[in-house]
């Protein structure tokens, strides 16, 4: 696997290494929410998993845990890093019983394993201090019905790098922000405009070398889905939401921009300089920014017709449905999520910081920062059902069935992507969600 792709299962939520325990997720059974966990004195050793990133994040994590057991003799965390490849399996195939107090997980999981009985709502554990400097973004992605089973260290964003010397050369005009983004037609034609003055025609690179029918397929474009209008669920459903005319003709847009594409199969179309436009998210910004220096430009993604949109959601933190220590769990949470941790971790993997003071802080995502645009789009947060034209962050379906609708929502993408009619590929989806949750009572979560 590329290094681009490790750093996107490393910080864009949802990991590319992901899409087969996702699916496994789907088939747990279970159901029925609830926790049997025990506040416990506040004191004594627990355990925490995590998944086993890139080497910087490892240690930013380690070095928060050590500080942690020397602030304080009351509690000693003892801490577990699992490969990332393997994380979600561990936790899918391991038993309630045996979970640890505190874990790490893929956000679009925690619906699942709340679903299973796995995690417990954080509310009484954590300090009210720290949910209410958690981001408004990353609140969403760990909220069901009004409570609250995860946090993050950091989130994620999407948009369209671009070369300002080729951009300018083609006589293209482009977005200095949000508020005045391209349309999709507007992307179109500056796609046309650079094939113009290229050599190969091949313009745009969509990681297409990480391939489509994967978690990538769906976190990077269920945008234009939201973007033309459409949701990938809506109240619980698919058909009627999901393939829409508005999401079909979408669809045939997306369909039409193949033929500006680079297969990128070196993953360096961008940075070498093969292509003008980089669809991907901030992860990219490290090497785009060596590589191009004042010839990068950060734009939105187009607009289809209800403004700009974005994925987010990473990582994040919560604790284990049968702890017997869930208030020293909450304290330990209350400390990873402090300015200097979460300013540390988000140093180490460029991420967005998740939590209000440390982004305002941060170098990158400030006001005036090379990636402000990404937390212009988390400030405007969607959540995952009521998605205006005003907001710009969607989170992806909180719900139990999710590894379903990623996985029948990126099959028909990769076929939209290769030819096949979008208005039938999207029908069948909806189709195959909608079986699946009505075969599962919606995955409700009581």
């Amino acid at each position: 696997m590329s290094s681009t792709s490790r750093r996107y299962r490393r910080t864009a939520c949802t990991s590319l290494a992901l899409v087969l325990p996702l699916a496994a997720l789907a088939a747990c059974g279970g159901g029925g929410g609830g926790t049997s966990a025990d506040a416990g004195s506040g004191k004594g050793t627990i355990s925490v998993w995590a998944h086993q990133g890139q080497k910087s994040e490892d240690t930013a994590l380690q070095n928060a845990v050590k500080s942690f057991n020397s602030s304080q003799s009351g509690i000693k965390v003892e801490l577990k890093l699992i490969p990332g490849n393997d994380y979600t399996k561990t936790i899918t195939a391991t038993d309630a019983s045996q979970l640890p107090d505190v874990m790490e997980f893929d956000g679009p999981t925690m619906a699942n394993f709340v679903y299973n009985k796995k995690l417990a709502a954080i509310d009484s554990y954590v300090s009210a201090k720290t949910l209410s400097n958690a981001t408004a973004a990353s609140k969403a992605q760990g909220e069901i019905d009004g409570k609250h089973y995860g946090l993050g260290m950091y989130d994620s964003g999407l948009g369209v790098y671009g070369n300002k010397k080729l951009l300018d050369a083609a006589g293209v005009k482009y977005p200095t922000g949000l508020s005045d983004d391209w349309t999709a037609a507007q992307f179109t034609a500056a796609l046309k405009a650079l094939k113009a003055k290229d050599s190969d025609g091949k313009v745009l690179d969509l990681q297409e070398n990480n391939g489509l029918s994967n978690e990538w397929g769906t976190y990077g474009f269920a945008p234009i889905v939201w973007s033309a209008g459409g949701s990938l669920l809506k109240d619980g459903k698919a058909e009627g939401a999901l393939d829409t005319p508005a999401v079909v003709s979408a669809m045939k847009t997306f369909q039409s921009w193949k033929t500006y594409t680079d297969p990128n199969t070196d993953g360096n179309a961008f940075a070498k300089g093969r292509v003008a436009l980089s669809w991907v998210g901030h992860w990219m910004y490290p090497a785009y920014g060596k590589a191009l220096g004042s010839d990068l430009v950060v734009l939105p993604l187009p607009d289809f017709g209800n403004g700009p949109k974005s994925g987010q959601g990473s990582w994040a933190w919560g604790i284990g449905a049968n702890t017997k220590n869930a208030k020293a769990s909450g304290a330990f949470l209350d400390y990873l999520m402090n300015d200097t941790n979460v300013t540390a971790m988000t140093t180490a993997n460029g991420a967005p910081p998740a939590t209000k003071t440390a982004l305002a802080a941060s170098t990158l995502y400030k006001q005036g920062g090379p990636l402000q645009l990404f937390a212009d789009q988390l400030a405007k947060p969607c959540g995952d059902s009521d998605i205006t034209k005003s907001c710009v962050a969607v989170t992806r379906p909180v719900t139990a069935g999710y590894p379903t609708v990623t996985a029948k929502f990126s099959d028909a993408l990769n076929s939209i992507y290769g030819g096949a009619d979008p208005k039938s590929a999207l029908a069948k989806a909806a189709r195959s969600i909608d079986q699946d949750f009505s075969d599962n009572a919606g995955y409700k979560i009581p």
